[in-house]
């Protein structure tokens, strides 16, 4: 007796195709989805990485020529004067400073940093024993939304030290002082304040990443010793 073999011949269904198709253009999208998320997401926290070390560049290039102010290599055969080691400029504000020093008893250096349109502006200045100044300007930093310069001054020449401005025996926020409160007193030492915002060509940058501030403090050396 033989035994009938019978195959089914039943197919996939229109039905159950379109469920699969379905399923597989949610998972997709899904998939997708993740991959737009996270893609932005990183571009943003790239974004707030470059502005905070294009800030923390800046802010170093800035207080590595502060430290610089009134030095003289003290050589008995210099022919340079530093008389002005700190400019303030009270008329613009508190966005822009200058600092003079000798370097090799035959130059004088003026750099000056200051705020222009959004950028920091690094301006150099050089005067020969003889001749004429050269002068070059960079741009330092970029999308720059503000520039705050503030003064230890000391009053007293004979003991080197920052004032204490309101008389509480110490050091403290109050004893800073704005440009048009310097005088003809010695600044010792500047508090700068330095606020960036990333390239705002980006949507997702513009709308997600705050700007970015670091305050910084340096004392005059050569002003103290001076």
């Amino acid at each position: 007796m033989r035994k009938r073999i019978r195959l089914n011949q039943n197919g996939i269904t229109l039905i159950e195709l379109l469920v699969a198709f379905v399923i597989c253009a949610i998972v997709v999208a899904g998939i997708y989805r993740v991959f737009v998320v996270q893609t932005r997401a990183y571009t943003v926290q790239d974004q707030v990485v470059e502005v905070q070390q294009n800030i923390r560049t800046a802010m170093e290039a800035l207080l590595r020529d502060l430290r610089m102010a009134g030095y003289d290599n003290d050589s008995l055969t210099s022919k340079i004067n530093i008389a002005d080691p700190v400019h303030v400029y009270p008329a613009t504000g508190d966005h822009e400073v200058a600092v003079n020093y000798e370097y090799d008893d035959t130059h004088r250096y003026e750099v000056r940093y200051y705020l222009d349109n959004g950028n920091l502006r690094r301006e150099l200045t050089i005067w020969p024993d003889a001749g004429p100044s050269t002068q070059t300007t960079d741009t330092i930093l970029e999308n720059v939304g503000a520039l705050r310069f503030e003064y230890g001054v000391d009053s007293n020449p004979l003991d080197g030290a920052m004032d204490d401005q309101n008389g509480d025996n110490k050091i403290d926020e109050n004893d800073w002082v704005q440009a048009g409160s310097v005088g003809t007193a010695k600044v010792v030492a500047v508090r700068v304040t330095l606020t960036a915002k990333p390239d705002q060509t980006n949507p997702d940058v513009r709308k997600m990443v705050s700007p970015r501030t670091l305050t910084s403090v340096v004392t005059l050396r050569n002003q103290c010793l001076r």
